[in-house]
């Protein structure tokens, strides 16, 4: 199915193989992203990589990143991609290209720029106008990548377009697809181009377009027991359609990659192997949460290398598997998957809850058995007649059956062993061939050339060319055969932990091992002491005044151009009406809001896009608000179940009304019983409602399910308001809500606030209607309830994001004064803290532990946001995963002359409890 135009590409994607300059490739591939990895320490995780196992890299390229306002692009310093290809190549590492224009990634809103949000433009759709969007990033992005491909010398070897579209609503994949295929094909790519399906569904994720392979993105339980039987499914189809199985994305656990492999996948692409960070306001929010999440400035799933670079247990998995592939070589990287093994195979043993044997043929001949222990429990197997042997408990082996010797370069067969082959090495006459084991067993091979044997902690029994060797698994063993042509080959064979920490064989069989890199998790700690705090008014922007702009109305953040970090939206109240007040009403807020009136602090909430209602403890005299509003980060997923959380959600709000009255909205409703979800306009407002009985909101008792009721009932605005909000407390129904009998909006249990000023007039009575659909069991809601005021004017709105939120702490450090931890501020308070830090004596940086509750801090270091920390404390504190949640990396490539400057803004985010600083503890990289 490809396209003339990858025909003559140096990287082919065949069904049986990838080839790259004609050679057959099994890539074993790391995520290794250079936005989250500071740019001097680029090489030092590619040579990492290297070390252990790896060949090859996928790397996202953010739109966001490069075009951080529409038209301003930058390819400079941290941003260099140019240099990150050239660093790949140098070091010899194939490289899976990943521009997207979407990339997830839990990153900020995928990498697509807020502006795009903030023109209401179609994303991610066959779309004329967002394709030309689209297409002055790839113009940018696109000729860098082709300078660096394959076919022009470079390691680039494959382009993804998009990214997991079958999680979105594209209406026309095959059409959007092909349109950014022919975008970068005219580029003059010309390696193969893929799309990723995130939950199966290629059709939905590639379109099937001609000339784009589709692939496959995995996440399931490492001890699925039908997980082969689904990957197998997908390689059938991937044959048929000309394609190899290519795994773009799964866990990272070498134990299912063993898994995957023996489902004949020719590309192994565990998702974050090597971790980072989220520098400055780069994260996401998603739906990792209840449903709402807050991704931490540290990312880090537990991969193989930490975002400060400590080598972790699964690296050295890595090595083993990568060491396997190697000696194997293209025997593995054409092998066919069958499926089960032969069932003439005799298994006899403990196979309960065994998955396997899978079968692999071998190119040229032989197969790899795979089997995978999905217990923790150790079982006895025997396979073919062998010795018994333990299979330990979460453990997956490819043992070799039938193999021909002749890719080592001698005559015979390796008939079978219950060891592992994972290591072949070769001279001229020489062959070292390498076998892990955690139990006695034993290996057979056959040959006629074989002339003489001698053998070490191991018994070698040779008859009719037949030679069987057998070893106890408690000590090293080597069996030296001698060829009738002169060569030699060594069977060494040691247990498993000696081959994960292997470094080099001789050609002996003597194995040189090393002790584990794994970093210990209890270094010794040195708290800050050295401390400066500048009180601030939190009340206050932190903006200049001529950056301020004035509205007429309240806007979402990206409509006035503001895209990321902090900004603050001033607004005004009618004083007439501010001895009114009962609180006050955020209206479509997203993703941090701590609001001020009169300067007294109110509170912090995270609506998730929908509405939020903050009550006044303080009297309301001059009628001023304030609200202080950071974008967390937009979300780098699709899901409907909160505004907040469409891929298109903007950030900010779009009113506030102070509530003056709040009407009980629950009790003496006429309900109507109907038989279906069809409307009924008439049954709206029309209908003589006198003979419906009269019950609260919800309360009618059915024998429906799901129940379709109509509820009315009149309500009179009062004469001084002009905002109406109803809101559906606990709600767990959905319902319609109509004025008058028009349609006023939808409401649900994510989002139960509905603003229905357009549909009331002061004064004049109106007539409600709600149909509901609930679900027997679940209520419709503890409470409704209007929320009736005045909406806030004079709107002021501006922005600070990293640079200036930098210059204001410069500025305000003059005011500074010496402190000590603990620190304690009053809710609604924030501050400047700074302290200068000398750099960890091995010039590599800290983790910077924070203790402490109630508190927002975001850590400048020399100027650049190294990462954002809610501490624990307050009801509203969202869901906070993806790392560390308590911590933060600083890198020693960024301290200056050995000292590092740090600046952090603190934030009283909790009316309940203290806010407390208590201590800031670092432990050397």
């Amino acid at each position: 199915m490809g396209l003339d135009t990858q025909a003559i590409s140096a990287v082919q994607f065949e069904a049986d193989a990838v080839r790259i300059h004609g050679e057959p490739k099994l890539l074993l591939s790391a995520s290794l992203f250079y936005f989250r990895i500071p740019r001097l320490l680029w090489k030092e995780r590619m040579e990492q990589l290297k070390a252990y196992g790896y060949n090859s890299i996928d790397v996202y390229f953010p739109w966001n990143y490069h075009e951080r306002r529409e038209g301003e692009w930058d390819f400079c310093g941290e941003r260099d991609v140019e240099a990150f290809l050239e660093a790949a190549r140098d070091a010899g590492l194939w490289v899976i290209a990943r521009p997207g224009p979407y990339i997830c990634s839990e990153w900020d809103g995928g990498a697509l720029p807020a502006y795009l949000l903030a023109q209401g433009i179609e994303i991610r759709q066959n779309d004329p106008v967002f394709l030309s969007r689209v297409a002055a990033w790839f113009d940018r992005i696109i000729p860098l990548l082709k300078a660096y491909q394959a076919d022009e010398g470079g390691t680039v070897i494959a382009v993804q377009l998009d990214n997991e579209l079958d999680f979105y609503d594209c209406m026309d994949p095959k059409g959007y697809i092909g349109a950014l295929r022919d975008l970068v094909l005219a580029h003059g790519i010309s390696v193969p181009l893929f799309a990723c399906a995130g939950q199966g569904g290629l059709l939905q994720a590639a379109g099937i377009a001609e000339g784009v392979a589709p692939t496959c993105n995995f996440y399931p339980n490492d001890r699925d027991p039908e997980f082969e039987q689904k990957v197998l499914h997908y390689g059938g189809l991937m044959e048929e359609l000309g394609y190899p199985l290519l795994v773009t994305e799964t866990n990272r656990a070498h134990y299912l990659l063993r898994r995957l492999l023996g489902c004949g996948a020719k590309l192994l692409g565990p998702y974050l192997q090597v971790s980072g960070t989220d520098f400055g306001f780069t994260n996401a929010t998603n739906n990792w949460g209840k449903p709402l999440a807050f991704m931490t400035s540290d990312y880090d799933f537990g991969g193989m290398i930490s975002p400060e670079g400590h080598i972790r247990e699964e690296a050295y998995e890595g090595r083993l598997l990568g060491r396997l592939i190697e000696a194997y070589g293209s025997k593995l990287a054409e092998a066919k998957a069958t499926g089960a093994a032969d069932e003439n195979l005799i298994l006899t043993g403990q196979w309960n809850n065994i998955a396997g044997p899978y079968a692999l043929d071998l190119k040229d001949g032989g197969q790899l058995l795979f089997l995978t222990n999905l217990d923790d429990e150790d079982k006895e197997l025997t396979i073919a007649g062998s010795d018994s042997f333990v299979l330990r408990g979460g453990r997956s082996l490819a043992l070799p059956y039938q193999v021909p010797l002749a890719g080592w370069g001698l005559e015979g067969t390796l008939e079978q062993s219950t060891a592992e082959l994972y290591y072949a090495k070769q001279t001229t006459s020489r062959r070292v061939l390498a076998f892990h084991t955690e139990s006695a067993g034993q290996i057979q091979l056959s040959s006629e050339e074989i002339a003489a044997v001698e053998s070490e902690n191991c018994a070698a029994d040779m008859q009719d060319g037949r030679l069987n060797i057998k070893f106890d698994g408690t000590s090293d063993a080597v069996c030296r055969i001698n060829t009738r042509s002169g060569d030699i080959l060594t069977i060494a064979i040691h247990d498993r932990v000696k081959a994960l920490y292997m470094v080099e064989m001789d050609e002996e069989g003597l194995l040189h091992t090393c002790s584990s890199d794994v970093q210990p998790a209890d270094k010794e700690q040195t708290e800050v002491t050295n401390w400066q705090l500048s009180s601030l008014n939190g009340a206050e922007p932190m903006t200049l005044p001529e950056s301020r702009q004035s509205r007429t109305e309240a806007a979402y953040l990206e409509q006035n151009e503001i895209y990321r970090g902090y900004s603050w939206y001033e607004a005004a109240v009618s004083t007439d009406r501010a001895n009114a007040a009962e609180g006050v009403l955020i209206q479509n807020g997203s993703d941090v809001i701590s609001l001020y009136a009169d300067g007294h602090y109110v509170g912090t909430t995270v609506p998730g896009g929908s509405s939020s209602y903050l009550p006044l403890k303080e009297g309301l005299t001059q009628g001023k608000l304030v609200a202080r509003t950071e974008i967390w980060g937009h979300s780098n997923f699709d899901d409907s179940r909160l505004p907040g959380l469409k891929l298109n959600a903007l950030k900010g709000l779009t009113g506030m009304t102070l509530v003056t009255r709040q009407h009980e909205m629950s009790r003496n409703w006429s309900v109507y019983r109907a038989t279906d979800r069809t409307i009924r306009p008439e049954l709206t407002a029309e209908a003589d409602r006198k003979l419906w009985p009269i019950v609260n909101l919800g309360g009618w008792l059915s024998p429906d399910h799901p129940a379709f009721e109509y509820y009315r009932k009149s309500f009179i605005p009062g004469e001084q308001a002009d905002s109406w909000i109803l809101h559906f407390e606990g709600m767990q129904s959905t319902a319609k809500v109509f004025v008058d009998g028009k349609w006023a909006g939808d409401v649900g249990p994510f989002d139960p606030y509905l603003d229905l000023s357009g549909q009331l007039t002061a004064g004049q009575p109106a007539e409600l209607a709600i149909f509901l659909e609930r679900v027997i069991g679940l209520p419709a809601g503890r409470r409704a309830v209007m929320y009736e005021g005045v909406k806030a004017v004079n709107w002021v709105i501006s922005g600070a994001e990293e640079p200036e939120l930098s210059a204001h702490a410069n500025a305000a450090r003059s005011q500074s004064q010496v402190t000590e931890l603990p620190v304690q501020l009053d809710a609604g308070q924030t501050a400047w803290l700074y302290s200068t830090i000398p750099n960890s004596d091995n010039g590599k940086g800290w983790r910077a532990a924070v203790s402490g509750s109630g508190l927002k801090l975001t850590v400048f270091l020399e100027g650049q946001i190294v990462g954002r920390i809610w501490t624990s404390g307050g009801e509203d504190r969202p869901v906070i995963t993806g790392g560390n949640p308590q911590s933060v990396y600083l890198p020693g490539v960024w301290f200056n002359k050995k000292e590092g400057e740090l600046a952090i803004l603190l934030e009283a985010v909790d009316l309940a409890a203290p806010c407390r600083l208590d201590a800031i503890r670092l432990q050397p990289v």
